[in-house]
């Protein structure tokens, strides 16, 4: 059996209906890539909650925040206004580190699904971080398990992004150079930003 990277929002679905998609796509293991794994909407998402009810399914559970996760501790990773810049952390040892431990996985047979909050993979760092990094630097491709549980490969995603940018209507631009330009504005428009406070 050949393993599968999936990542699923949980956003508004309750924790009933989300076990089930995960069993319904053999899942094995739950990869919490949060930056902060709990949830002020969603408590049963809280990190210790869902780990639980992960295991009382067969589930294992992985907290992945640290190395994968859309935040940085390090102030190099921001630009001067403050937001995370992805092809930073993308370069990062600990972002690579939690890249090897999803390889490592997925080279045990294991159907990973990286988990965030937001439902829509192409609003998430998901796709946008992990996905986008994992497509280019290890031609592995990940699944999006949608909120209806369809499924989304990234190079559909990505192309869905093309469409949300309005790109398509360029004939003069190669493919790929559309989809690189759309998702560097989905990443500008949806990445995480420092407060000023902060």
């Amino acid at each position: 059996m050949s393993a599968t990277l999936f990542s699923i929002g949980y956003a508004t679905k309750p924790l009933t209906e989300f076990m089930v998609l995960l069993q319904s796509y053999e899942v094995n293991v739950v990869a919490d890539v949060r930056s902060v794994p709990y949830s002020a909407a969603f408590h049963d998402y809280h990190r210790e909650l869902l780990q639980r009810a992960l295991k009382q399914q067969g589930i294992s559970y992985v907290y992945l925040g640290k190395e994968l996760g859309p935040r940085s501790t390090n102030p190099a990773h921001y630009d001067e206004t403050g937001r995370v810049q992805y092809d930073r952390l993308q370069r990062a040892d600990n972002f690579l580190h939690g890249i090897e431990r999803l390889l490592t996985g997925l080279d045990k047979a294991l159907n990973i699904a990286l988990l965030c909050a937001e439902k829509d993979p192409a609003f998430c760092h998901r796709s946008l971080l992990i996905g986008h990094h994992l497509a280019r630097a290890n031609a592995l491709p990940i699944q999006h398990i949608g909120f209806d549980g369809a499924l989304e490969s990234q190079a559909e995603l990505e192309q869905r992004l093309v469409s949300l940018h309005d790109l398509e209507q360029d004939l003069f631009a190669a493919a790929d150079d559309l989809a690189e330009l759309a998702y560097k504005r989905q990443v500008q428009a949806t990445s995480y930003r420092k407060s000023s406070d902060s």
